[in-house]
C-alpha cells in the first residue's frame, strides 16, 4: 500500500460541518420547491378537473361546436269553433355585425344607405351602430315580414356583403285584428304581456330545440354525420269559450252605445254562458288593434289633445286601451243589483208575490233622504213583481231591511261579490264592499238598491246568472281546453259550481219577475219579437258626479242558455234620450240579442201580434199565373197588390228570396214594366210605430220593426234606422227600424 504523502492535511471539521448543511439546505429548498410544484399542479388541475370543469368544457365545446337554436313555436288561440284568434306565423330578424364589416372592409355607406331604405331607417343610425367596432350583433329590424327580407337577401347578393344577416323567427299575428282584443291580449319580446297570452304565457311559450354542429379549427362546420339535433317542443294551444260571431255582435253593440249616447268614457259588455260560467263575448271600449298595441286606436281618447299632449300621455292611453273595464274596473251597479236583493228575500221568505209596498217618490233613512226615479207622487200601491218592474227605491230599501244587516252581508258573501272570480285571466280587480254594511241601517239601505259598494261586472254577472240558473254560482271563464301540438288534451276545464246560493223554487220566481220587467217595466225596451226576455235596468250615480247606465238580459226566460250585461260610462246629456238604462242600453241590448239568439239556434214563438212583423222569405211566383201566384203567397202569409192586366207575373218586388217582415205587401207585375226608379228613404227617427210605417211604405220600402212597437202608446218612438235617411235604394228594400218607449224612467 502506498505511503500517504506526507504533506497532504485533512480538512477541517468546520469545512465538512458546512459542505453537509450547504447539501442539507439544498435538498431542503428542492423539496420545497417539489412540494410548492406539485401543489400548484395539484390545485390547477383540481380547477380544471372539478372547479372549473363545467365552464372549460362548455368553453370548448363552444370551441369545437356550432349551436343554432330552434325556436319553438308558441300555441295557437282558437275560439270555441275553431277560428284562430292569436298564431304565430314566420319572420325575419335583419340586423349587422360591425365587428365583421370592418374586418372584411366593407363599404358602409353603401350598406347604410341600401338597407335604410329598405328597412325605412336613417342612414345615420346604421352608421353609428357600425361605429361599435367590437359588436357582432347590431339590431336593424325585428320580425320583418318574407317581403322586406326578400328585399334585403337580395341587396345582401348583389353587393356581395359581409356582416348583414337575416335570421328566422316568428311573430305573433292576430287575425281579426280588433276583436276581443283585451281579452286574447298581446305579446312583447319577454312573452305574453296581457290578457290570455300574459295568463297562459307558460303553456303557449314551448321549449326551443338546437342543432349542434361540429366546427374545425377555422369555425367552419364539418361533416353533417356530426350534427345533433335537439327538436324544439312546440307550445299549447287554447280553445276559448269566446264565439267570434257572438263578439261581434257585442262589439257592435258597445261601439253603438258610444257612439250615440258616449262622452269618451267608454262601455263595456258580456256575454255569458249562464249554465257554466263560459264567457262567450267580452267587448271593452276604448279598444286597440292587437297587431299594433302600441298605437292608439280609439279617436276619442286623444280628442282636444296636441301631437305634444299625446306624447306625453302617451303611458296612460295606452293603459286606457289595454284594459278590460269587464274585470280590471269596479262600479256601483245602481239597479241591476235590484235582481240579487229580490233573491235574498225570497230565499229568506221575509216577502211574496203579494207583499205591498207603498212608494211616495222618497225615503228617509237615518236622517237621509233616498228618492226614487219616480219622485212625489211615487209609484203609489205595488206589489213585489211591480216594484222590481218600476225598479221602485224605497220598496226595495224596505226589501234590504226586512233581510237584515247580518244576512245580507253573508249573501254579498255567497254571491262572491267581496273577492276576485278567479276568472283565468291578469288583472281581475275584486270588489269594494264596505263593513259598515254590518251595521248600518243607512248602508243596508243604499246596498239594497246598488249603490255605496262596488263590484267588477263580471262579478255582477256570475251573481245575476245564479239567480236565474237554479241558484248556482260558477267560476267564469275563458279557456274550455288545452291541447298539445299533436292535439292531445292536456286540460279541460270543469264547470262545477262553486256552491248553490238560493234555491231552485226561488230562481224560478225570480225569472219570472225579471220576464216581467221587461215586458212591463223599466226593461220594455229590450223587448225581442219572439223571445222571452228576463232583464233589469239600472243607472247608477258615480262619486263625483256622472252615472253609469246599464242593462241586464237573459234569455229564454223559461229555459235561460244565455245572460247579457251591457254598461255605459257617463252618457251624454244632451243627446235628447233621457239618461236610464231602460232608454240608452236597454235598446241596444234588444238588437244584439236579436242576433245571438238565432245564431245560437234557439227557436222563436211568436206571439200574434209579434207574428205580424216577425221575418219571412218571400217566395218566387215570377213566371206563375196571377191565381196561381196568389195562392202561393196567402199560403205564406203575404198580402199582395197586382200592376198591369196580364194573367202571368213577369216580375215582382220584393223578389223571391229575399227575407222580409210578415207584413209586407208583395207587388206582382203582370206584363207592365218594372219601374227601374230608386227609392229615397226618408226620415222616420222621432216618429210613431204608424208614422214611420206609412212613410216607408209611400215611399216604396217595407219597414222591419225591434223593440218597443207598441203604436197605441204615445211615448214610443223610433230611435234608429238601419238605412240613413235620403240614401238611395231599389223598391220593395227592408228598412229595419228600432223603437223605444220613452217613459222609461231607469
Amino acid at each position: 500500500m502506498a505511503p500517504r504523502p506526507q504533506n497532504q492535511k485533512r480538512r477541517p471539521e468546520s469545512a465538512r460541518r458546512a459542505n453537509r448543511i450547504i447539501q442539507t439546505r439544498t435538498l431542503l429548498l428542492l423539496g420545497v420547491f417539489g412540494v410548492l410544484t406539485f401543489v400548484l399542479l395539484f390545485t390547477q388541475l383540481y380547477r380544471w378537473q372539478i372547479t372549473e370543469h363545467d365552464e372549460l368544457q362548455s368553453v370548448a365545446v363552444r370551441q369545437q361546436t356550432m349551436r343554432t337554436t330552434v325556436e319553438a313555436s308558441r300555441g295557437t288561440i282558437y275560439d270555441r269553433n275553431g277560428t284562430i284568434l292569436a298564431m304565430s306565423a314566420s319572420a325575419e330578424d335583419i340586423f349587422i355585425s360591425p365587428k365583421e364589416i370592418i374586418e372584411n372592409d366593407q363599404n358602409q355607406n353603401l350598406i347604410a344607405n341600401g338597407l335604410a331604405e329598405i328597412l325605412d331607417l336613417d342612414p345615420a343610425d346604421i352608421l353609428k351602430k357600425m361605429e361599435k367596432t367590437n359588436s357582432q350583433y347590431e339590431e336593424l329590424k325585428k320580425k320583418a315580414d318574407d317581403e322586406l327580407a326578400d328585399k334585403v337577401r337580395e341587396f345582401i347578393n348583389e353587393n356581395d356583403l359581409k356582416g348583414v344577416f337575416i335570421r328566422p323567427t316568428s311573430k305573433r299575428t292576430y287575425p281579426k285584428g280588433t276583436l276581443a282584443s283585451q281579452v286574447i291580449g298581446f305579446t312583447n319580446d319577454l312573452g305574453g304581456a296581457m290578457g290570455l297570452e300574459a295568463a297562459y304565457n307558460d303553456e303557449l311559450t314551448g321549449e326551443n330545440g338546437m342543432v349542434v354542429t361540429a366546427r374545425d379549427r377555422d369555425g367552419r362546420s364539418v361533416l353533417y354525420q356530426y350534427d345533433q339535433y335537439f327538436d324544439a317542443e312546440n307550445g299549447c294551444d287554447l280553445h276559448t269559450t269566446l264565439d267570434t260571431t257572438i263578439q261581434y255582435y257585442l262589439e257592435k253593440g258597445v261601439q253603438e252605445l258610444e257612439a250615440r249616447f258616449g262622452t269618451g268614457k267608454g262601455a263595456e259588455g258580456i256575454v255569458m254562458d249562464v249554465n257554466t260560467g263560459a264567457v262567450l263575448a267580452m267587448a271593452s271600449l276604448p279598444t286597440y288593434d292587437l297587431n299594433s298595441p302600441g298605437t292608439v286606436y280609439n279617436d276619442f281618447l286623444t280628442s282636444g289633445m296636441t301631437e305634444e299632449q299625446v306624447l306625453e300621455n302617451m303611458r296612460d292611453l295606452l293603459n286606457k286601451q289595454w284594459r278590460s273595464k269587464a274585470i280590471n274596473d269596479t262600479y256601483e251597479p245602481g239597479s241591476t243589483f235590484k235582481t240579487l236583493t229580490l233573491a235574498m228575500a225570497l230565499e229568506e221568505n221575509v216577502v211574496d208575490l203579494n207583499t205591498g209596498f207603498y212608494c211616495s217618490g222618497s225615503v228617509k233613512i237615518e236622517g237621509e233622504t233616498i228618492n226614487c226615479s219616480k219622485r212625489a207622487p211615487g209609484h203609489g200601491q205595488q206589489n213585489l213583481t211591480q216594484a222590481f218592474a218600476n225598479s221602485c227605491n224605497p220598496a226595495f230599501i224596505n226589501i234590504g231591511l226586512r233581510i237584515g244587516n247580518d244576512k245580507f252581508y253573508q249573501y254579498m258573501l255567497d254571491f262572491g261579490l267581496t273577492e276576485k272570480t278567479g276568472i283565468d285571466t291578469t288583472g281581475e280587480a275584486s270588489g269594494f264592499v264596505n263593513s259598515e254594511i254590518k251595521y248600518s241601517t243607512l248602508a243596508l239601505a243604499c246596498y239594497a238598491f246598488g249603490q255605496n259598494f262596488n263590484v267588477t261586472p263580471i262579478a255582477l254577472l256570475a251573481a245575476q246568472c245564479a239567480c236565474v240558473n237554479g241558484g248556482y254560482l260558477y267560476t267564469p271563464y275563458l279557456v274550455e281546453e288545452i291541447t298539445d301540438q299533436d292535439g292531445n288534451v292536456v286540460s279541460k276545464h270543469d264547470s262545477t259550481p262553486v256552491r248553490q246560493v238560493v234555491s231552485e223554487e226561488t230562481s224560478a220566481l225570480v225569472r219570472d219577475i225579471m220576464e216581467y220587467e221587461v215586458t212591463s217595466g223599466t226593461g220594455k225596451n229590450g223587448q225581442v219579437a219572439g223571445y222571452r226576455i228576463g232583464g233589469k235596468t239600472g243607472t247608477a250615480d258615480k262619486v263625483g258626479g256622472g252615472v253609469i247606465v246599464s242593462f241586464v238580459c237573459f234569455a229564454p226566460a223559461d229555459d235561460p242558455q244565455v245572460m247579457m250585461l251591457l254598461t255605459l260610462d257617463e252618457p251624454s246629456k244632451w243627446t235628447g234620450t233621457y239618461v236610464s238604462g231602460g232608454n240608452m242600453v236597454a235598446p241596444v241590448a234588444s238588437s244584439v240579442m236579436g242576433e245571438i239568439l238565432p245564431y245560437l239556434g234557439i227557436e222563436p214563438s211568436y206571439t200574434a201580434e209579434e207574428l205580424v212583423g216577425a221575418d219571412k222569405t218571400v217566395p218566387n211566383v215570377v213566371g206563375l199565373s196571377k191565381d196561381a201566384a196568389a195562392e202561393r203567397l196567402s199560403a205564406n202569409g203575404f198580402s199582395f197588390r197586382t200592376v198591369g192586366s196580364g194573367d202571368t207575373v213577369t216580375d215582382q218586388t220584393p223578389a223571391g228570396g229575399a227575407i222580409v217582415p210578415n207584413s209586407a205587401e208583395i207587388i206582382l207585375y203582370l206584363g207592365a214594366e218594372k219601374s227601374t226608379d230608386k227609392c229615397i228613404v226618408p226620415n222616420v227617427v222621432g216618429d210613431s210605430a204608424a208614422t214611420a210605417n206609412q212613410k216607408i211604405v209611400n215611399a216604396g220600402l217595407i219597414m222591419g220593426v225591434s223593440g218597443a212597437t207598441n203604436a197605441s202608446s204615445s211615448t214610443v218612438r223610433a230611435i234608429s234606422q238601419s238605412i240613413t235617411a235620403g240614401t238611395e235604394v231599389e223598391a220593395g228594400t227592408v228598412v229595419r227600424v228600432q223603437f223605444s218607449d220613452s217613459s222609461v224612467r231607469d
